[in-house]
């Protein structure tokens, strides 16, 4: 099987325009770059399923190798229909967000901007917590299983405040 190179270049081309376009910051240009890797994954599963054989007709005479595989043509289907919904959704989104601020490019908000500036590391969530927080009581099957003292303890429960008749 020898692979069309005109095919694999249109591919190529129309991925790295694709994904050159999702890094804008025009809602139109990144619903044009998802369009164009759609187009692009479409011709590589065409290119994966090889040269057209053919019909998928089984027959006694016709060898196994003269058969076409019609597995990437569904595939190509299926993802057509995909990208028509994606597309359809982000015109969608294109719409709202033009009938709001009457502009297509996404605008950097002083929360987008605090987001940017912190760093990786959240002392909080990252933090190593001492003593068992879930709501059943974990026992080990001996006590030199246990690692923290803390880990086997159930919360204690407080009283009823709450006012009844007694």
């Amino acid at each position: 099987m020898s692979i069309n190179l005109t095919l694999l270049i249109v591919m190529g081309v129309l991925y790295a325009c694709g994904i050159y376009l999702i890094l804008e910051r025009s809602l139109t240009r990144v619903l044009l770059g998802l369009m164009l890797l759609a187009n692009a994954t479409n011709i590589l599963i065409l290119t994966t399923g090889g040269y057209a054989g053919l019909a998928p007709l089984f027959t006694k005479e016709t060898s196994p190798d003269a058969y076409s595989d019609p597995l990437p043509q569904a595939l190509i289907l299926t993802s057509i229909v995909i990208s028509f919904a994606v597309t359809a959704f982000m015109l969608g989104i294109i719409y709202r967000t033009w009938v709001l601020a009457r502009q297509d490019e996404i605008q950097d908000d002083l929360e987008d901007r605090r987001v940017a500036e912190t760093p990786s590391f959240d002392a909080e969530d990252d933090a190593i917590v001492p003593l068992e927080t879930s709501e059943f009581a974990v026992t080990p099957a001996n006590t030199s299983d246990h690692t923290h003292p803390e880990a086997t303890e159930t919360p204690s429960k407080a009283p009823n405040q709450e006012g009844g008749s007694a």
